[in-house]
């Protein structure tokens, strides 16, 4: 558990480090961590010193990652001693475990740094359904763009409790992240893992209460499927994307969740 305040601290500390390592506008960091508070801060360091972030999922296999990191060309890769080994290091490129690395002497403060609305936020890879993956590069004006819309159309407050469950290497992950983040609301990461398992899920939404969450359709079938999705009566905002929702579905969501809004942001 991290407050904002203490957040806000790690983070810094990290960006301060990252700008001593060359981390600036324009210059992409690579980051390779399984879902964790770390993997927030690391988030948060990156932007905080003028980066872009590009995700790289450590269940990935070790040739898609070689992939990615060759297309993506980050200045350095932010990863831990547990997935260092697998992680193909180009020459050149400076490899920094956060689990080793002491940042407690650098400032507190935010780092001052020039960015501008079309500097680049993240890169992030299509699933490749088309052909090779492509690197997906969206600017801080496209993600404040994004997340002021979601605050306008579904006003989440300081009291709402948002689930992150999403693999940070597909692009809902990004709202599940800064949205919360941009309006003090609390965010709670699901554990590896839980996002593939309706009980687990059902179970974290209820003991913490979660107000807002994702599902892809095929997900979201599974988890009504579940005896304990009926009991998830704290959820208020249920959006689902990434495959088209079936009006049975949405239906069937909506009798067993009454209270929730079921919102359809599908587009392909």
């Amino acid at each position: 558990t991290l407050s904002y305040g203490e957040l806000n601290l790690r983070a810094n500390r990290l960006a301060h480090h990252l700008r001593g390592l060359g981390v600036g506008p324009e210059t992409v960091v690579g980051l390779c961590l399984a879902r964790s508070l770390d993997m927030i801060v690391g988030l948060l360091g990156i932007l905080k010193a003028g980066g872009a972030y590009l995700p790289l999922d450590p269940e990935y296999p070790i040739a898609r990652l070689e992939q990615m990191i060759t297309d993506g060309r980050p200045v350095l890769l932010l990863t831990t001693s547990a997935f260092a080994p697998n992680l193909p290091v180009p020459a050149g490129v400076r490899c920094v475990l956060l689990d080793q690395e002491d940042t407690t002497a650098q400032p507190n403060t935010a780092p001052s740094v020039d960015l501008r609305r079309e500097n680049l936020a993240y890169v992030i890879f299509t699933s490749g359904s088309t052909g090779n993956p492509k690197g997906a590069a969206n600017t801080h004006f496209g993600l404040h763009n994004r997340l002021s819309w979601m605050q306008g159309a579904y006003q989440l407050t300081q009291e709402d409790v948002v689930l992150q469950k999403t693999p940070f290497s597909f692009d809902v992950s990004v709202w599940e992240f800064f949205w919360p983040l941009m309006i003090g609301a609390r965010l709670v990461l699901a554990a590896p893992g839980v996002h593939r398992d309706p009980a687990r899920l059902a179970e974290l939404i209820q003991t913490q209460r979660i107000t807002t969450l994702h599902f892809v359709p095929s997900m979201l079938q599974a988890f009504l499927a579940h005896e304990g999705a009926q009991h998830c009566t704290s959820i208020r905002h249920l959006f689902c994307s990434g495959e088209a929702l079936t009006a049975e579905l949405r239906d069937r969501a909506l009798k067993l969740l009454p209270q929730a809004g079921v919102e359809n942001l599908y587009g392909p």
